[in-house]
């Protein structure tokens, strides 16, 4: 089945709380690696305080200009308010014209109509489509200090293929953002900018690493681990492309962050039965936080000085879930290098885009 365009994006990109408790469900025999995986827990990060990062470190942000994918809702939508209310140029990359327009109004009607917001359209999941939009943003937007890869799918609840013959949520999370960032690249490097990849903790669900023998899971589809990895897949793009700017001394920083348990549309709108019922319980409960939140961790790594490079930034309370954003907890698979490497080189045979 070919990708439908009536799939909801995934703006805010994370649930893995609902994604424990169905996976947990679904594989009983996984359910002990789930519980020590809710046990794990570091030192807090206090770098920021006990409040954690807060937009209120942010000075003036006139002249900068941010680009984000899947911004019209979710995380994405409130980080250019964050961006737009310092003063900043915010880009969004959305599929849907029709809520790019609503999202760039009432981004107006808060900000002033000299708000400098505007909108490309671009479909991830359609290479061509973000080859176009990719165009466009470097024939209108002079300058990039940061791109963020916020927009993801997920939940996909049986294989859908993208029209690029891909798997749909590794083709529109990992793919498209593997070929907007390329083309972007040299654009951000100009004013030594940023590229902002947001993930999950998913990625510390199912087989932890990447099944290049079935890359479309033909064989053993399922919504959870297939989710999973391609979230992985983003972070080991992310810190693969650290190494390769560090040995060939470029001048373009890269982080990964992820927005913990936030509230969004995006389980009530896309999931199955099981998966809305979950999140509805869960959504009551203080392990939830708002949308608003959730935008902290990409605002921080757009913007803050001096955070390290390889490491996972986000909410840093219980289960690393809700609380205090900062530096959390990142486990060795995510930047297993013989994998990063073979992932690298795979992808850009399979996109046809060569870094």
């Amino acid at each position: 089945m070919r990708y439908n365009q009536a799939s909801k994006r995934e703006d805010l990109g994370y649930f893995t709380t609902v994604s424990r408790v169905i996976y947990t469900s679904e594989h009983n025999d996984h359910a002990g690696d789930v519980a020590r995986s809710a046990r794990e827990t570091t030192m807090a990060d206090t770098t920021f305080g006990p409040n954690g990062w807060t937009p209120e470190r942010l000075g003036s942000l006139r002249g900068k200009t941010f680009v984000i994918t899947g911004a019209n809702a979710g995380a994405g939508f409130q980080a250019s308010r964050i961006f737009l209310s310092k003063g900043a140029k915010v880009v969004m990359l959305n599929r849907s014209s029709e809520k790019s327009v609503a999202a760039v109004a009432a981004l107006k009607n808060e900000f002033g109509q000299n708000a400098d917001i505007s909108f490309v359209r671009m479909d991830l999941s359609d290479l061509s489509s973000v080859r176009t939009a990719a165009a466009e943003v470097l024939a209108t937007v002079p300058r990039i200090d940061a791109l963020i890869c916020n927009a993801a799918i997920a939940q996909v609840p049986s294989q859908t293929l993208t029209v690029d013959g891909f798997e749909s949520q590794l083709g529109t999370n990992h793919y498209g953002h593997f070929v907007l960032s390329g083309m972007l690249f040299d654009r951000i490097e100009e004013v030594a900018g940023r590229i902002v990849v947001v993930a999950s903790l998913g990625y510390n669900m199912g087989i932890k690493t990447i099944q290049f023998d079935d890359m479309n899971w033909d064989k053993n589809y399922s919504a959870n681990p297939v989710y999973s990895q391609s979230k992985l897949a983003q972070m080991m793009f992310a810190y693969e492309l650290q190494d390769r700017i560090q040995s060939e001394s470029r001048n373009v920083e890269v982080y990964v962050c992820h927005p913990g348990s936030s509230a969004t549309s995006l389980i009530s709108t896309s999931g199955g039965l099981m998966t809305r019922l979950a999140w509805w319980l869960m959504s009551k409960s203080p392990m939830v936080q708002t949308a608003q939140k959730g935008a902290y961790p990409e605002v921080m790594s757009a913007t803050e000085s001096n955070l390290k490079q390889r490491a996972l930034y986000g909410p840093t309370g219980r289960m690393e879930f809700v609380g205090p954003v900062g530096q959390g907890t990142l486990h060795p698979h995510a930047y297993d290098k013989k994998v990063m490497q073979k992932l690298w080189d795979l992808s850009e045979e399979a996109t046809g885009f060569r870094w």
